[in-house]
């Protein structure tokens, strides 16, 4: 679904420029549900953008669902956004219209795409748990309910990819729960691939996949020891999973230089603080990162 190779995104501001991204790579496949964790400036939000077609790459290449990115004209652009891609953004100012009701919410972009609206409507508030709150405007839905009924319209013209920015970041850990229970319902019901973009590590424990963005390139995969059907199997069975289980088993990534990124906090534990260099041995079938003095 996603092909990103040597990604690379500029930002200009006077006579300065930032690098937001820095020759990223990254492979998302068909179906899959995988979060995307990293610090504020990682370059996260900078990297959904360009998924969802709101920004464009510097330089690199940028695949997704077959549509090159970086060639697409403004009108296919266009399309893509309206066809292709769903949105949930944290902020619900982007999501909702404060003066419709959570049903004329979600019929607004079935509507813009000709579309019979109210039956669709109907069932995506149904999907979401929301179909008590048809009729009820913004200001008489809790932050949790606004956040599903925004999930209901990205659904809405049949997206093939689910983009969340930082979904659960207005909501209380009950709520952030049950949204993302919800993504992970609707991954398995109907297939739609889903990347969450976010700051919280606790959603490690709901996705199979999490990708870890440092200084605008992946330096870190996390993927599940377990799947998350086993253990809720597990649950059912009376099974105890402990809270401070480890999850997932951690891996670095090797770009295609060999490089890798090592986290500050390894290079601090074995002495290396103010120096950029490290001594590298081989030894035992293993590579071993020493301090150099």
């Amino acid at each position: 679904m996603i092909h990103c190779e040597g990604l690379v995104k500029i930002y200009k501001a006077a006579d300065l420029e930032v690098f937001a991204l820095q020759g990223l790579d990254l492979r998302v496949e068909a179906g899959e549900l995988m979060a995307i964790i990293g610090n504020s400036g990682s370059g996260k939000s900078t990297l959904l953008n360009m998924l969802g077609g709101l920004d464009r790459p510097t330089a690199g290449s940028l695949t997704v669902d077959g549509k090159n990115m970086l060639k697409m004209s403004e009108t296919d652009l266009v399309r893509y956004k309206r066809e292709s891609v769903g949105f949930v953004w944290q902020n619900n100012a982007r999501n909702l219209i404060p003066y419709l009701t959570a049903l004329e919410n979600v019929e607004l972009p079935i509507l813009l795409q000709g579309r019979r609206k109210r039956l669709r409507a109907l069932e995506l508030l149904e999907a979401v748990g929301l179909t008590h709150r048809k009729n009820s405007k913004l200001h008489m839905l809790s932050g949790g309910e606004q956040q599903r009924v925004a999930i209901a319209i990205a659904l809405a013209n049949h997206p093939k990819l689910l983009l969340a920015d930082e979904p659960t970041g207005s909501v209380d850990s009950k709520m952030a729960d049950q949204i993302l229970d919800l993504f992970r319902e609707l991954n398995r019901t109907i297939g739609i691939t889903i990347v969450i973009v976010t700051h919280d590590p606790h959603l490690a424990r709901k996705v199979d996949r999490v990708v870890a963005i440092r200084d605008g390139k992946i330096s870190s995969e996390m993927l599940r020891r377990k799947s998350y059907a086993e253990e809720l199997a597990e649950l059912e069975q009376g099974i105890a999973v402990s809270e401070e289980e480890d999850t997932h088993v951690e891996y670095a990534i090797l770009d295609k230089a060999g490089r890798l990124q090592v986290p500050a906090a390894y290079l601090e534990s074995i002495g290396i603080k103010d120096t950029n260099k490290v001594k590298v041995e081989l030894a035992d079938g293993k590579i071993v990162l020493t301090s150099p003095e």
